[in-house]
């Protein structure tokens, strides 16, 4: 019902206040996402202000592949994180963007994750998509969530694939384990679906091109390693890094993304160039590991 009456808001940014008490009912000590309102009922929706950014602005250079007033498209670097997080106080993308955009940036996701729509690993490189303002912000999720939003991958994983192209749909949780992994698990997960395609076969190895269907943690990585085929030099979840020991980090680039833009309706489509370590680790292959 708030989503129909709020359609500028995302539902999952209405549940979240729900679930933080800024939405009451007149007569009701407590209010969930199932609550069932009777005709009558007096209900209040409080949207919190928006909180000051105590985070450092940087000056960090940025791949920009896109710009306009409402977003930017960022090619992120391999090592570098996008959000500061306990460890990593400074030197992240944000800092980054709260220097270049001089602080003009969404605020839905929270004080320390301005700006970002979705994100990626730090030693995944790419494309990332980063809303200046709100409106661009709840669009933009809307889009992720209707699954009208591609981001397309490539990679290099260990093996022969067998087939030509396929489909990956296993549902991803937290590891029971180690809290810090994702697996493929049906215990307290979500859906996850990864299309995959051949681009070239070596001896030893593949190189592909992978989109998502969903957007999980780690999921291109943890659904690789779930058919024998984790990506090369990923430390977390299977190959290592002994066959190329100069790699830091799972070869895993986000090369291109695609959505309507939230404002124009025009259809973006922003392609990246293979960065340099990934095209030596494929040449590497080549001459070493055969053709």
């Amino acid at each position: 019902m708030l989503a129909a009456l709020f359609p500028e808001y995302t539902r999952t940014y209405i549940q979240r206040l729900i679930e933080g008490g800024s939405v009451s009912i007149e007569g009701y000590s407590s209010v969930t996402k199932k609550t069932v309102p009777k005709l009558g009922d007096k209900i209040t929706v409080e949207l919190p202000e928006t909180e000051q950014l105590e985070l450092k602005k940087q000056d960090i250079p940025l791949d920009i592949a896109y710009e306009d007033g409402d977003l930017l498209v960022v090619n992120k670097q391999k090592g570098m994180v996008v959000h500061p997080a306990p460890g990593n106080p400074d030197g992240t993308l944000v800092n980054a963007l709260l220097y270049y955009c001089n602080g003009s940036l969404s605020g839905i996701n929270g004080v320390a994750r301005p700006g970002i729509v979705h994100r990626i690993d730090k030693d995944t490189s790419g494309l990332l998509i980063v809303a200046k303002n709100d409106f661009a912000h709840q669009r933009l999720a809307e889009l992720i969530k209707l699954h009208d939003f591609t981001r397309q991958y490539e990679a290099i994983v260990v093996g022969s694939i067998k087939d030509d192209s396929g489909t990956i749909a296993k549902p991803i949780g937290r590891s029971q384990s180690d809290r810090k992994k994702m697996t493929v698990t049906e215990k307290n997960s979500k859906y996850a679906e990864t299309h995959y395609e051949v681009l070239a076969r070596y001896r030893g190895y593949t190189h592909l091109r992978l989109t998502l269907e969903t957007g999980r943690t780690h999921q291109i990585r943890v659904h690789m390693a779930s058919i024998g085929h984790p990506v090369v030099c990923d430390t977390v979840y299977g190959s290592g890094k002994a066959q190329f020991p100069h790699c830091v980090g799972q070869c895993l680039h986000a090369r291109r993304i695609a959505f309507v833009h939230p404002r124009t309706g025009e259809k973006l489509d922003i392609v990246s160039e293979l960065p340099d370590y990934f095209t030596e680790i494929l040449d590497s292959i080549k001459r070493y590991g055969g053709g």
